[in-house]
Protein backbone atom coordinates (compact mmCIF):
# COMPACT_ATOMS: atom_id res chain seq x y z
CA UNK A 1 0.00 0.00 0.00
CA UNK A 2 3.05 2.27 -0.27
CA UNK A 3 4.20 1.99 -3.89
CA UNK A 4 7.96 2.27 -4.12
CA UNK A 5 8.62 0.86 -0.65
CA UNK A 6 10.86 -1.78 -2.24
CA UNK A 7 13.40 1.00 -2.90
CA UNK A 8 14.18 0.90 0.84
CA UNK A 9 15.15 -2.75 0.52
CA UNK A 10 15.89 -4.41 3.86
CA UNK A 11 16.48 -1.13 5.70
CA UNK A 12 14.60 -1.07 9.01
CA UNK A 13 12.65 -4.26 8.35
CA UNK A 14 11.73 -6.53 11.25
CA UNK A 15 14.61 -8.79 10.26
CA UNK A 16 17.11 -5.92 10.24
CA UNK A 17 15.91 -4.69 13.64
CA UNK A 18 16.33 -8.23 14.97
CA UNK A 19 19.86 -8.42 13.56
CA UNK A 20 20.67 -5.00 15.05
CA UNK A 21 19.52 -6.05 18.52
CA UNK A 22 21.70 -9.16 18.33
CA UNK A 23 24.65 -6.92 17.37
CA UNK A 24 24.02 -4.85 20.49
CA UNK A 25 23.95 -7.91 22.73
CA UNK A 26 27.13 -9.24 21.10
CA UNK A 27 28.98 -5.92 21.44
CA UNK A 28 28.08 -5.64 25.14
CA UNK A 29 29.05 -9.26 25.80
CA UNK A 30 32.38 -8.71 24.09
CA UNK A 31 32.98 -5.53 26.13
CA UNK A 32 32.36 -7.47 29.35
CA UNK A 33 35.09 -9.91 28.30
CA UNK A 34 37.51 -7.21 27.06
CA UNK A 35 37.37 -5.37 30.38
CA UNK A 36 37.62 -8.47 32.51
CA UNK A 37 34.12 -8.34 33.94
CA UNK A 38 33.33 -11.71 32.35
CA UNK A 39 35.86 -14.45 31.79
CA UNK A 40 37.34 -15.14 28.35
CA UNK A 41 35.23 -18.26 28.02
CA UNK A 42 32.14 -16.00 27.78
CA UNK A 43 33.24 -14.54 24.45
CA UNK A 44 30.77 -15.27 21.63
CA UNK A 45 29.75 -13.18 18.62
CA UNK A 46 26.23 -14.69 18.68
CA UNK A 47 26.30 -15.38 14.93
CA UNK A 48 23.97 -17.99 13.53
CA UNK A 49 21.72 -18.16 16.57
CA UNK A 50 18.69 -16.30 15.22
CA UNK A 51 17.65 -15.01 11.82
CA UNK A 52 14.78 -13.90 9.60
CA UNK A 53 12.99 -17.21 10.08
CA UNK A 54 12.54 -16.35 13.76
CA UNK A 55 10.87 -12.97 13.17
CA UNK A 56 7.30 -14.23 13.09
CA UNK A 57 7.54 -16.18 16.34
CA UNK A 58 9.38 -13.38 18.13
CA UNK A 59 6.79 -10.84 16.99
CA UNK A 60 4.03 -13.04 18.33
CA UNK A 61 5.77 -13.66 21.65
CA UNK A 62 6.64 -9.98 22.11
CA UNK A 63 3.09 -9.29 23.23
CA UNK A 64 3.62 -11.12 26.52
CA UNK A 65 6.27 -8.69 27.75
CA UNK A 66 5.39 -5.72 25.60
CA UNK A 67 8.64 -5.67 23.61
CA UNK A 68 10.61 -8.02 21.34
CA UNK A 69 13.78 -8.12 23.44
CA UNK A 70 12.31 -10.42 26.07
CA UNK A 71 11.48 -13.32 23.72
CA UNK A 72 14.70 -12.68 21.80
CA UNK A 73 16.77 -13.19 24.95
CA UNK A 74 14.91 -16.38 25.79
CA UNK A 75 15.65 -17.77 22.34
CA UNK A 76 19.28 -16.62 22.35
CA UNK A 77 19.98 -18.13 25.76
CA UNK A 78 18.34 -21.40 24.80
CA UNK A 79 20.40 -21.78 21.64
CA UNK A 80 23.60 -20.29 23.04
CA UNK A 81 23.61 -22.64 26.03
CA UNK A 82 24.21 -25.57 23.73
CA UNK A 83 27.43 -24.13 22.30
CA UNK A 84 28.71 -21.73 24.97
CA UNK A 85 27.17 -22.01 28.45
CA UNK A 86 29.44 -19.28 29.84
CA UNK A 87 28.30 -16.82 27.20
CA UNK A 88 24.68 -17.77 27.81
CA UNK A 89 25.07 -16.99 31.52
CA UNK A 90 26.60 -13.55 30.82
CA UNK A 91 24.32 -12.56 27.95
CA UNK A 92 22.49 -9.26 28.58
CA UNK A 93 23.89 -8.90 32.13
CA UNK A 94 23.79 -5.25 33.12
CA UNK A 95 21.40 -4.24 30.33
CA UNK A 96 17.67 -3.72 30.13
CA UNK A 97 15.29 -4.24 27.22
CA UNK A 98 15.19 -0.54 26.38
CA UNK A 99 18.97 -0.43 26.01
CA UNK A 100 18.92 -3.17 23.41
CA UNK A 101 15.91 -1.98 21.47
CA UNK A 102 16.85 1.72 21.47
CA UNK A 103 20.39 0.99 20.32
CA UNK A 104 19.05 -1.40 17.69
CA UNK A 105 16.76 1.34 16.40
CA UNK A 106 19.70 3.74 16.29
CA UNK A 107 21.74 1.25 14.26
CA UNK A 108 18.91 0.92 11.74
CA UNK A 109 18.49 4.70 11.61
CA UNK A 110 22.20 5.22 11.01
CA UNK A 111 22.21 2.86 8.05
CA UNK A 112 19.15 4.50 6.53
CA UNK A 113 20.56 8.01 7.00
CA UNK A 114 23.62 6.92 5.05
CA UNK A 115 21.39 5.96 2.13
CA UNK A 116 19.51 9.26 2.31
CA UNK A 117 22.76 11.22 2.30
CA UNK A 118 23.81 9.45 -0.87
CA UNK A 119 20.52 10.35 -2.56
CA UNK A 120 20.84 13.95 -1.38
CA UNK A 121 24.25 14.11 -3.02
CA UNK A 122 22.78 12.83 -6.29
CA UNK A 123 19.95 15.37 -6.08
CA UNK A 124 22.40 18.20 -5.44
CA UNK A 125 24.46 17.24 -8.47
CA UNK A 126 21.36 17.27 -10.69
CA UNK A 127 20.18 20.60 -9.31
CA UNK A 128 23.58 22.23 -9.78
CA UNK A 129 23.43 21.16 -13.41
CA UNK A 130 19.86 22.40 -13.88
CA UNK A 131 20.55 25.75 -12.22
CA UNK A 132 23.66 26.33 -14.27
CA UNK A 133 22.31 25.12 -17.60
CA UNK A 134 19.11 27.15 -17.31
CA UNK A 135 20.27 30.35 -15.65
CA UNK A 136 19.13 32.21 -18.80
CA UNK A 137 16.04 30.14 -19.64
CA UNK A 138 13.13 32.61 -19.28
CA UNK A 139 9.83 31.59 -17.77
CA UNK A 140 6.86 33.08 -15.98
CA UNK A 141 7.28 33.43 -12.25
CA UNK A 142 4.13 32.65 -10.28
CA UNK A 143 2.97 33.66 -6.81
CA UNK A 144 -0.30 32.65 -5.15
CA UNK A 145 -1.10 30.64 -8.32
CA UNK A 146 -0.96 33.72 -10.58
CA UNK A 147 1.62 35.24 -12.91
CA UNK A 148 4.05 37.45 -10.98
CA UNK A 149 7.17 38.62 -12.84
CA UNK A 150 9.50 36.96 -15.35
CA UNK A 151 12.19 34.71 -13.85
CA UNK A 152 14.49 32.05 -15.21
CA UNK A 153 14.21 28.33 -14.66
CA UNK A 154 17.76 28.44 -13.33
CA UNK A 155 16.50 30.60 -10.46
CA UNK A 156 13.74 28.10 -9.69
CA UNK A 157 16.24 25.23 -9.74
CA UNK A 158 18.55 27.23 -7.44
CA UNK A 159 15.64 27.64 -5.02
CA UNK A 160 15.05 23.89 -5.09
CA UNK A 161 18.77 23.41 -4.52
CA UNK A 162 18.71 25.68 -1.48
CA UNK A 163 15.97 23.55 0.08
CA UNK A 164 17.89 20.34 -0.55
CA UNK A 165 21.08 21.87 0.85
CA UNK A 166 19.16 22.90 3.96
CA UNK A 167 17.97 19.30 4.27
CA UNK A 168 21.52 18.02 3.84
CA UNK A 169 22.75 20.34 6.59
CA UNK A 170 19.86 19.45 8.90
CA UNK A 171 20.60 15.76 8.47
CA UNK A 172 24.29 16.40 9.14
CA UNK A 173 23.36 18.18 12.37
CA UNK A 174 21.99 14.91 13.72
CA UNK A 175 25.61 13.80 13.92
CA UNK A 176 26.68 10.39 15.14
CA UNK A 177 23.74 8.85 16.95
CA UNK A 178 24.38 7.48 20.46
CA UNK A 179 24.15 4.09 22.09
CA UNK A 180 21.59 3.64 24.82
CA UNK A 181 23.14 1.87 27.79
CA UNK A 182 21.51 2.71 31.10
CA UNK A 183 20.40 -0.44 32.87
CA UNK A 184 17.06 -0.93 34.54
CA UNK A 185 16.36 2.68 35.54
CA UNK A 186 19.06 4.64 33.73
CA UNK A 187 21.51 4.65 36.65
CA UNK A 188 23.85 1.91 35.36
CA UNK A 189 23.47 0.29 38.80
CA UNK A 190 23.78 -3.29 37.56
CA UNK A 191 26.83 -2.68 35.34
CA UNK A 192 28.60 -0.83 38.18
CA UNK A 193 27.86 -3.71 40.54
CA UNK A 194 29.23 -6.18 38.02
CA UNK A 195 32.29 -4.13 37.07
CA UNK A 196 33.09 -2.75 40.51
CA UNK A 197 33.41 0.91 39.56
CA UNK A 198 31.77 3.60 37.39
CA UNK A 199 35.08 4.10 35.58
CA UNK A 200 35.07 0.54 34.26
CA UNK A 201 31.44 0.95 33.20
CA UNK A 202 32.42 4.07 31.27
CA UNK A 203 34.95 1.91 29.45
CA UNK A 204 32.28 -0.73 28.82
CA UNK A 205 29.98 1.85 27.27
CA UNK A 206 32.72 3.35 25.11
CA UNK A 207 33.92 -0.06 23.92
CA UNK A 208 30.38 -1.13 23.05
CA UNK A 209 29.70 2.13 21.23
CA UNK A 210 32.94 1.85 19.29
CA UNK A 211 32.19 -1.70 18.21
CA UNK A 212 28.81 -0.56 16.89
CA UNK A 213 30.10 2.61 15.24
CA UNK A 214 27.98 4.79 17.51
CA UNK A 215 28.66 7.60 19.95
CA UNK A 216 28.98 6.96 23.68
CA UNK A 217 26.84 9.10 25.97
CA UNK A 218 24.95 8.95 29.25
CA UNK A 219 21.58 7.13 29.31
CA UNK A 220 18.64 8.80 27.57
CA UNK A 221 15.75 6.50 28.51
CA UNK A 222 13.36 9.42 28.95
CA UNK A 223 15.30 12.16 27.11
CA UNK A 224 14.40 11.34 23.53
CA UNK A 225 16.13 14.13 21.62
CA UNK A 226 18.30 11.68 19.62
CA UNK A 227 15.18 10.21 18.04
CA UNK A 228 13.08 13.38 17.77
CA UNK A 229 16.05 15.15 16.20
CA UNK A 230 16.45 12.42 13.63
CA UNK A 231 12.73 12.47 12.87
CA UNK A 232 12.82 16.24 12.38
CA UNK A 233 15.76 15.92 10.00
CA UNK A 234 13.90 13.32 7.95
CA UNK A 235 10.91 15.66 7.66
CA UNK A 236 13.17 18.51 6.56
CA UNK A 237 14.21 16.24 3.70
CA UNK A 238 10.66 15.35 2.68
CA UNK A 239 9.67 19.03 2.95
CA UNK A 240 12.34 19.97 0.42
CA UNK A 241 11.44 17.12 -1.91
CA UNK A 242 7.73 17.81 -1.63
CA UNK A 243 8.26 21.39 -2.72
CA UNK A 244 10.11 20.17 -5.84
CA UNK A 245 7.40 17.62 -6.57
CA UNK A 246 4.69 20.27 -6.21
CA UNK A 247 6.39 22.53 -8.75
CA UNK A 248 6.83 19.66 -11.18
CA UNK A 249 3.21 18.60 -10.81
CA UNK A 250 2.00 22.11 -11.62
CA UNK A 251 4.40 22.55 -14.52
CA UNK A 252 3.59 19.10 -15.92
CA UNK A 253 -0.09 19.97 -16.47
CA UNK A 254 -0.83 19.74 -20.22
CA UNK A 255 -1.95 23.37 -20.39
CA UNK A 256 1.39 24.48 -18.88
CA UNK A 257 3.76 21.73 -20.08
CA UNK A 258 6.95 23.38 -18.85
CA UNK A 259 8.38 20.29 -17.13
CA UNK A 260 7.97 16.56 -17.60
CA UNK A 261 9.32 13.46 -15.93
CA UNK A 262 11.71 11.22 -17.78
CA UNK A 263 9.92 8.50 -19.70
CA UNK A 264 10.24 4.99 -18.30
CA UNK A 265 8.65 1.98 -19.96
CA UNK A 266 5.40 1.09 -18.22
CA UNK A 267 5.40 4.05 -15.82
CA UNK A 268 2.66 6.66 -15.60
CA UNK A 269 -0.09 4.75 -17.34
CA UNK A 270 -3.74 4.46 -16.41
CA UNK A 271 -5.91 1.37 -16.01
CA UNK A 272 -8.68 3.02 -18.04
CA UNK A 273 -7.22 5.88 -20.10
CA UNK A 274 -4.50 4.97 -22.62
CA UNK A 275 -3.76 8.66 -23.24
CA UNK A 276 -2.51 9.26 -19.70
CA UNK A 277 1.15 9.79 -18.83
CA UNK A 278 0.94 10.57 -15.14
CA UNK A 279 3.93 12.18 -13.33
CA UNK A 280 4.08 9.25 -10.94
CA UNK A 281 7.40 10.01 -9.24
CA UNK A 282 6.28 13.51 -8.32
CA UNK A 283 2.95 12.19 -7.08
CA UNK A 284 4.62 9.64 -4.82
CA UNK A 285 7.17 12.14 -3.49
CA UNK A 286 4.37 14.58 -2.67
CA UNK A 287 2.55 11.74 -0.88
CA UNK A 288 5.59 11.15 1.34
CA UNK A 289 5.94 14.85 2.09
CA UNK A 290 2.29 15.04 3.15
CA UNK A 291 2.55 12.01 5.47
CA UNK A 292 5.95 12.59 7.11
CA UNK A 293 5.18 15.51 9.47
CA UNK A 294 2.47 13.54 11.26
CA UNK A 295 4.78 10.60 11.81
CA UNK A 296 7.43 12.90 13.29
CA UNK A 297 4.73 14.45 15.45
CA UNK A 298 3.99 11.00 16.87
CA UNK A 299 7.66 10.54 17.74
CA UNK A 300 7.51 13.90 19.54
CA UNK A 301 4.29 12.87 21.27
CA UNK A 302 6.05 9.76 22.55
CA UNK A 303 8.90 11.89 23.88
CA UNK A 304 6.46 14.24 25.56
CA UNK A 305 4.70 11.27 27.19
CA UNK A 306 7.91 9.97 28.77
CA UNK A 307 7.42 9.45 32.50
CA UNK A 308 9.39 8.19 35.49
CA UNK A 309 12.60 6.39 34.50
CA UNK A 310 11.12 4.28 31.69
CA UNK A 311 8.10 5.33 29.58
CA UNK A 312 4.83 3.41 29.59
CA UNK A 313 3.53 3.61 26.04
CA UNK A 314 5.37 6.75 24.98
CA UNK A 315 8.42 4.61 24.27
CA UNK A 316 6.43 1.89 22.59
CA UNK A 317 4.77 4.21 20.07
CA UNK A 318 8.15 5.24 18.67
CA UNK A 319 9.26 1.94 17.18
CA UNK A 320 6.93 1.33 14.25
CA UNK A 321 6.44 5.07 13.72
CA UNK A 322 10.14 5.75 13.38
CA UNK A 323 10.57 2.75 11.12
CA UNK A 324 7.71 3.88 8.85
CA UNK A 325 9.00 7.46 8.67
CA UNK A 326 12.52 6.29 7.89
CA UNK A 327 11.59 3.83 5.15
CA UNK A 328 9.25 6.35 3.53
CA UNK A 329 11.98 8.98 3.58
CA UNK A 330 14.47 6.59 2.01
CA UNK A 331 11.93 5.77 -0.69
CA UNK A 332 11.13 9.43 -1.39
CA UNK A 333 14.82 10.29 -1.50
CA UNK A 334 15.48 7.69 -4.18
CA UNK A 335 12.41 8.80 -6.13
CA UNK A 336 13.46 12.46 -5.99
CA UNK A 337 16.97 11.62 -7.15
CA UNK A 338 15.53 9.77 -10.14
CA UNK A 339 13.03 12.54 -10.83
CA UNK A 340 15.70 15.24 -10.98
CA UNK A 341 18.15 13.14 -12.98
CA UNK A 342 15.56 12.57 -15.71
CA UNK A 343 13.65 15.86 -15.57
CA UNK A 344 12.81 17.36 -18.98
CA UNK A 345 12.79 21.15 -19.18
CA UNK A 346 10.45 22.24 -21.96
CA UNK A 347 12.11 25.55 -22.80
CA UNK A 348 9.88 26.28 -25.79
CA UNK A 349 6.78 26.03 -23.64
CA UNK A 350 8.34 28.23 -20.98
CA UNK A 351 9.04 30.88 -23.60
CA UNK A 352 5.55 30.60 -25.08
CA UNK A 353 3.83 30.78 -21.70
CA UNK A 354 5.86 33.83 -20.77
CA UNK A 355 4.93 35.54 -24.04
CA UNK A 356 1.26 34.76 -23.45
CA UNK A 357 1.49 36.32 -19.99
CA UNK A 358 2.54 39.66 -21.42
CA UNK A 359 1.98 42.53 -21.02
CA UNK A 360 0.50 41.87 -17.57
CA UNK A 361 3.53 40.02 -16.24
CA UNK A 362 5.68 43.10 -16.90
CA UNK A 363 3.49 45.40 -14.76
CA UNK A 364 5.90 45.62 -11.82
CA UNK A 365 8.82 46.44 -14.10
CA UNK A 366 6.81 49.20 -15.78
CA UNK A 367 5.87 50.67 -12.41
CA UNK A 368 9.45 50.56 -11.13
CA UNK A 369 11.22 51.55 -14.35
CA UNK A 370 8.65 53.19 -16.66
CA UNK A 371 11.34 54.16 -19.17
CA UNK A 372 12.58 50.57 -19.66
CA UNK A 373 12.32 49.26 -23.20
CA UNK A 374 9.70 46.54 -23.76
CA UNK A 375 11.23 43.12 -23.17
CA UNK A 376 14.23 44.52 -21.33
CA UNK A 377 15.59 41.91 -18.87
CA UNK A 378 14.22 42.22 -15.35
CA UNK A 379 16.50 39.74 -13.59
CA UNK A 380 17.50 41.47 -10.39
CA UNK A 381 20.14 39.39 -8.56
CA UNK A 382 19.25 36.16 -10.36
CA UNK A 383 22.83 35.33 -11.34
CA UNK A 384 24.18 36.04 -7.87
CA UNK A 385 21.49 33.88 -6.24
CA UNK A 386 22.20 31.00 -8.61
CA UNK A 387 25.97 31.30 -8.13
CA UNK A 388 25.60 31.39 -4.33
CA UNK A 389 23.54 28.18 -4.31
CA UNK A 390 25.97 26.42 -6.64
CA UNK A 391 28.94 27.56 -4.57
CA UNK A 392 27.29 26.33 -1.38
CA UNK A 393 26.60 22.98 -3.02
CA UNK A 394 30.25 22.58 -3.95
CA UNK A 395 31.66 23.53 -0.56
Amino acid sequence: MWPGDDRAGDLFTDASVLAAMVRVEAAWLDALVVHGVAGPDARDDLTGLVGPDDVEALARDAESGGNPVIPLLKLLRQRLAARNPAAASWLHKGLTSQDVLDTGLVLCLTEAIGRIRADLSAQIASLVRLAGDHRDTPMAGRTLTQHAIPITFGLKAASWLTGVLDARDRLASVGDLPVQLGGAAGSLAAPVSLAGSPAVVRDLVETTAGALGLRARDPWHTARAPLTGAADALVTCTDAWGRIANDVLVAARPEIHELSEGAVEGRGGSSAMPNKQNPVLSILVRRAALAAPFLAATVHAGAAAAVDERPDGGWHVEWATLRTLTRRTVTAGAQTAELLAGLHVETAWMTANLAAARPGIDAEQRSIAPDAAPGEPYRGATDQIIDAAITRAKE
